[in-house]
C-alpha cells in the first residue's frame, strides 16, 4: 500500500474538498466529494478504464483535504478553487452547475419567491446556491407549504386559489416573515417546513400516490440542499482571513468578495500562527480549527 493510500484512511467520511500534490509540491488535482474517505479511496480501486486518472494517482505523493459541514459548501469551494486556479488534471475552470438566487418579492401585486441569475436592488436575494433545478425545486417546496404567491391583491384564478388554500392578502405579512426566516437558515422554521414536507409525502405515499409522493421528495432533497450550512460563498462581498493551527501545521483560507477563493497549508509554530487565529472571526473558528486538525492528522507519518 502506497503511503498516500494509507493516508486516504484517515479521511473523516464527510463532505468535503480533496487536493493531490506530487513529490514537488504541485497540486495535481481538486475535487470534491460526499464521502471524503470513501471517494479518495476509490482512486486506488475504481480506476481500471480511466487509463488517464490512473497516470495520475501513480505520481500523488500527498493527499490534503477540507472538511466542509455540507455537500453544498464542498460544491461551492471546489467550484471556488478550480475557478482560481485549476490544476492539470482537472479538465473544468469550475462547477458544471448553475449559479442562481431567490428573489424575494413582497409587493401586493405579485408575491412569491422567484429564481434569478443576478441581483438586483429591486428586492431582497437570497444565495447564492448552486443547481438551477435544484434552486426551482426548493422554490416549490416552499411555496407548497407558504403559499405566498396566492396573497397577491388580486381577482381571478389567484382569488380562487387563495380561497381554496383559505388565505388572502392578510395573510402576506406573516408568510412573508416565515418564508424569510427560513432562507435564512432560521433552525426553528427549517424544522416546521422540513416536518411538514415529509407529512406531505408521506401522506401521499400512503394514499399510494407515488408519482406525487417522489416528487415531494425531490423537493425535500432541494431543499435541504438550499439550507444546508454554507459559507464559503455569500451574497455580500465580504473579505476575511480564515486560519486555524494545529501540532505544527497553519492552514489559511482566504476569502475575496465574497467568494472563498484560496486554501494553504503550512508547517509554522504556534507562536507565529497565534496571532493570525485570534484574528480569525468567530463564526470560522470551529471550521478552521476543524481543518486544521484533519490537515495534521494527515501529515502524520
Amino acid at each position: 500500500m502506497t503511503a498516500a493510500r494509507a493516508v486516504a484512511r484517515r479521511l473523516p467520511q464527510e463532505p468535503g474538498v480533496y487536493r493531490f500534490r506530487d513529490d514537488a509540491g504541485k497540486v495535481l488535482y481538486i475535487g470534491r466529494a460526499v464521502n471524503l474517505r470513501r471517494r479518495v479511496q476509490s482512486y486506488w480501486t475504481h480506476l481500471g478504464d480511466r487509463p488517464r486518472l490512473a497516470r495520475m494517482v501513480r505520481r500523488i505523493a500527498r493527499i490534503e483535504s477540507v472538511w466542509c459541514d455540507s455537500e453544498h459548501e464542498a460544491a461551492w469551494l471546489e467550484r471556488n478553487l478550480l475557478e482560481h486556479s485549476k490544476p492539470r488534471w482537472n479538465r473544468m475552470e469550475g462547477g458544471a452547475e448553475v449559479v442562481g438566487y431567490i428573489r424575494f418579492d413582497n409587493g401586493p401585486q405579485r408575491p412569491g419567491l422567484r429564481f434569478t441569475h443576478t441581483v438586483s436592488p429591486a428586492a431582497p436575494h437570497f444565495g447564492p446556491y448552486l443547481g438551477g433545478l435544484r434552486v426551482r425545486q426548493a422554490i416549490s417546496a416552499l411555496q407548497r407549504v407558504l403559499p405566498l404567491q396566492y396573497t397577491a391583491d388580486s381577482n381571478g384564478s389567484i382569488r380562487e386559489f387563495a380561497e381554496l388554500f383559505g388565505i388572502g392578502p392578510d395573510d402576506r405579512e406573516a408568510l412573508a416573515r416565515t418564508a424569510c426566516a427560513v432562507l435564512e437558515r432560521d433552525p426553528a422554521a427549517v424544522t416546521a417546513l422540513r416536518a411538514e414536507l415529509v407529512r406531505r409525502r408521506d401522506r401521499a405515499a400512503a394514499g399510494l400516490r407515488f408519482e406525487f409522493a417522489a416528487k415531494l421528495q425531490d423537493e425535500l432533497a432541494a431543499f435541504e440542499w438550499i439550507v444546508a450550512e454554507q459559507k464559503v460563498s455569500r451574497l455580500d462581498p465580504q473579505d476575511v482571513d480564515v486560519h486555524g493551527w494545529s501540532d505544527g501545521v497553519l492552514v489559511r483560507f482566504r476569502m475575496l468578495g465574497g467568494r472563498m477563493q484560496t486554501w494553504t497549508q503550512q508547517a509554522v509554530a504556534e507562536t507565529t500562527a497565534r496571532d493570525r487565529v485570534e484574528a480569525t472571526p468567530v463564526a470560522w473558528r470551529t471550521f478552521a480549527q476543524r481543518n486544521a486538525e484533519l490537515a495534521a492528522r494527515l501529515r502524520q507519518e
